[in-house]
């Protein structure tokens, strides 16, 4: 026996990850899918670069008119 050693401690969010995990297997399917669709894009390092080129430098103060 290792006096060093710790019961086995789970916290209650552990706990019912555990629970809803196996309650629906296909939860760790579905959130890959969803990370798929809105941030594991490819990016068109092309397109990035013609559109910083394309940008208009901004003016010091952007609310103040010409006219006087």
């Amino acid at each position: 026996m290792n006096i060093f050693r710790r019961p086995d401690y789970q916290s209650e969010a552990t706990q019912f990850i555990d629970q809803l995990k196996t309650a629906k297997p296909t939860l760790e399917a579905e959130q890959r899918q969803g990370r798929a669709l809105l941030w594991d894009k490819s990016v068109d390092r092309n397109a990035v670069k013609a559109y910083n080129q394309a940008r208009v430098a901004q003016k010091p103060y952007v609310y103040q008119t010409d006219a006087k």
